[in-house]
């Protein structure tokens, strides 16, 4: 029996995640920088919060 751990399986599940997922945007014609920088969530509240006082 192979023995993996639970962090290997947790990183490889992560991964097919992510390419399934780039997958189905491409699918929907939506393309996407994989070397865009990441935000967070602070960012987009921060960019989101000026349209609601309008």
């Amino acid at each position: 029996m192979n023995n993996v751990s639970l962090e290997t399986k947790r990183r490889y599940y992560a991964q097919v995640r992510r390419s399934n997922y780039q997958a189905s945007m491409a699918l929907e014609g939506i393309t996407v920088d994989s070397q865009a920088p990441k935000t967070n969530k602070a960012d987009v509240l921060v960019k989101y919060k000026k349209y609601k006082n309008c």
